[in-house]
């Protein structure tokens, strides 16, 4: 059975559109294994934010079915984690305050919040030192760099141990050795924990580097026109983002791309 389970899914977002038959998305099918890493990407406007919601369980569709986990999608999803282009920590709290912030809201950990902190806690530290942020724990959003509030962003939406890890442009705003370091980070982390990722990109190279297989959307209504497996050996380091088969996956993806901007 797969993980993630989308089955003809179509999207209108409220009843008014839905009787004009004016879709976000349509005809949405997506079978994925447990453990898989896939990238979307596609013209801005395409359906990538949406298909997120419905993959979180924060819009239900208008047509089809959605099942993770092998149960079907009612409303937002407690086994998935979340991280978006704005790290958007909370300022009044410490790195590590914000990475924990989940454990406070979440059940089962909410319940046990107070008992279990200093647990708790311990668990969000080694989080922080696999992405470099040892010794920030104590700190402010505000002192931190844009790339380390990215790293406790990411922490912040895997400190529960999600099965599944949604990220929406997540290093589009940093500049482009730190957003290397964090594709190696979340390489890294992936390996590790086995979550399944979902991850929405405008950066060709970073779904290459990082996916198991890359989809391509249509303008709106969004659908997948392009299913592209990424064949290059794991684990992945960045001197392979130089090579002849790299090279060559982002610009046949580059021309798919090119062909749904032109499309009518």
């Amino acid at each position: 059975m797969a993980f993630v389970d989308f089955r003809n899914v179509w999207l209108a977002y409220n009843d008014e559109l839905l009787a004009k038959g004016q879709f976000a998305v349509e005809d949405i099918s997506l079978q994925l294994n447990e453990g898989e890493f896939i990238a979307i990407v596609g013209p801005s406007g395409c359906g990538k934010s949406t298909f997120m919601k419905l993959a979180t369980g924060l819009k239900m569709p208008s047509k089809g079915s959605i099942a993770i986990g092998g149960k079907p999608v009612t409303g937002p999803l407690k086994i998935s984690g979340m991280a978006f282009q704005a790290p958007s920590l909370l300022p009044w709290r410490t790195t590590l305050d914000n990475v924990l912030l989940p454990l406070e809201i979440v059940e089962p950990y909410r319940s046990n919040f107070k008992s279990k902190r200093a647990e708790y806690a311990e668990k969000a530290r080694e989080l922080l030192k696999s992405v470099g942020l040892a010794g920030y724990e104590d700190k402010f959003p505000w002192q931190l760099s844009g790339g380390m509030q990215q790293r406790a962003s990411i922490c912040r939406a895997l400190v529960h141990e999600p099965r599944m890890l949604l990220l929406d442009e997540p290093f589009g705003a940093l500049d482009a050795f730190t957003r290397e370091e964090l594709w190696c980070n979340l390489r890294d982390l992936q390996a590790a924990k086995k979550f399944n990722v979902i991850l929405v990109t405008h950066d060709l190279r970073e779904s290459v580097f990082l996916a198991d297989t890359v989809y391509v959307m249509s303008k709106s209504p969004g659908r997948f026109v392009v299913q592209r497996k990424i064949d290059l050996p794991r684990p992945r380091d960045l001197e392979i983002t130089y090579s002849a088969g790299f090279t060559d996956i982002v610009h046949e993806l580059r021309a798919h791309i090119g062909v749904v901007r032109k499309a009518a």
